[in-house]
Order: C-alpha cells, then structure tokens, then sequence
C-alpha cells in the first residue's frame, strides 16, 4: 500500500484534518498501530475537529470583534452589578437558539463593549454566525449601502448572522434612514436571531432618542421583550488599566 499517495488523496478530497492524524498514526510503531475499526474512528474524529476549529476561526474573522475578549475575563463583582452566574449562563448560547436579545448599559469606560464581545466570542465558538458593529461604523455602511443600491443585499447579510452586536448605540442621532434600517433589521432577528446593544444611555431613555413614536415604539418592542438587561456600574476599568 502506497502511504503517501492516501495522504495525498485525503488533502486532495480537502480532508486536512484525516490527513494529519494518518500521518501521525503512519509514524507509530508497528505493534502501536490501532485496528481498522479505531483508526477510522481516530480518523474521523479528527476530521470533525479540524472543520469544528476552521469553522470557528472562520466566523471569529467575519465578526470583527472590537476586543479579544473571553467569558471568563470579564470582571464580575457586586461593585459592577454582573455575577459570574450571568456571564455563565449567558456564554452557554441559550439566548441564541431562543431569540432573546441582551441590552448592556452603563457609563463610558465600564465595561460594556467588552462583555459584548465576550458573549460574541462564546457564540462563534459554538458555531453561530456573528456580526459586530460600532454604531458609527453601523450607520457609515447603512449609507454606503444606499448610495450603492446593495441596502436589502445589505439587511439580508446581516440577517444571517445568528448574533448581532450593536455598540455605543445612543452616541450618534438616528436619521429617518437609521430608524427604518433598525427597525428592519430587528423585524428579520425577531424570533429568528439574538442582538446585543450596549449604551452608556439607560434603557428607558432609547424611546426618546430614536426620537420618532412610531418607529421607537416598534423598535422598542422588538427590542426589549424577554430582553436580558444588565446595568454595568463602578469605577473606569480604562483608568485601572492607565494606572
């Protein structure tokens, strides 16, 4: 049998992960190689985890996540009103798979992005398409996306993404354009898909800077229904870091 030419054919049929293990398991020696039933499992096996690691590297690139951030980095104590539970419970994908959105609040500099991003790298990591966007980043492609003609291109891309994170969401006035294209957006999520927002606006102050009844209504329906709402407070962790 001709080793190297099935190494060859396994890369070739673009079974990379297969191929490495073979190549592992032709380096053993004779009385350490495996049965035929155990070596296809070993090789199957790992085949399963190199498709399971590319896809993952794969959606972390298309996310664009603001920060490299983990779960189990973010800070949680009384002081900052976040648990360690709810970073848990929330890392664990459920509020994905059910739709519900998560709206993170807080002063400049608490914190907010961050978790964000950590829950955007925990949803990549159990293989959801993940979107993340600054709100002025957000609102220059919204514009883009009209002037070119690619808008429903555009909202149909996002509404692909099983999670979608909104950041510093409340800096920047809504146009008419922003307003309708959010209001899209969350009607494509709704029940289907998962969103998180931060803002260093309370909650109960969006109504009035999406600055339109109809629209805020709606937007703030589909929004905050079984909505996971977390109020970060406490000190800058920026000035913690400078110092």
């Amino acid at each position: 049998m001709n080793t190297q030419n099935t190494v060859h054919q396994l890369k070739s049929l673009k079974l990379s992960g297969m191929a490495k293990r073979y190549e592992a398991a032709l380096a053993l020696p004779i009385h350490e190689l495996q049965d035929v039933h155990s070596l296809v499992a070993m090789l199957t096996q790992a085949e399963v985890e190199h498709r399971d690691h590319a896809r993952t590297q794969k959606f972390l690139k298309a996310s664009r996540l603001r920060y490299h951030a983990l779960p189990e980095d973010v800070l949680c104590n009384p002081e900052r009103g976040i648990t360690r539970e709810q970073v848990l419970r929330l890392s664990d994908g459920t509020f994905i798979e059910k739709g519900e959105n998560v709206l993170i609040t807080g002063a400049t500099g608490c914190g907010k992005s961050f978790l964000a991003c950590a829950l955007g790298r925990s949803s990549c990591l159990l293989g959801y398409r993940t979107q993340y966007f600054s709100m002025n980043k957000f609102l220059d492609a919204l514009t883009q996306a009209r002037l070119d003609g690619t808008y429903i291109k555009w909202i149909k891309g996002i509404a692909n993404n099983k999670l979608l994170i909104l950041d510093d969401f409340g800096l920047k006035a809504l146009t008419n354009d922003a307003r309708i294209a959010l209001l899209d957006i969350l009607e494509d999520r709704y029940g289907n898909g998962a969103t998180i927002i931060t803002s260093q606006l309370p909650i109960d102050n969006w109504y009035n800077f999406i600055n339109e009844p109809t629209l805020a209504d709606a937007i703030m329906d589909r929004l905050a229904a079984s909505a996971h709402k977390i109020g970060l407070s406490g000190k800058s962790l920026r000035i913690k870091k400078n110092h």
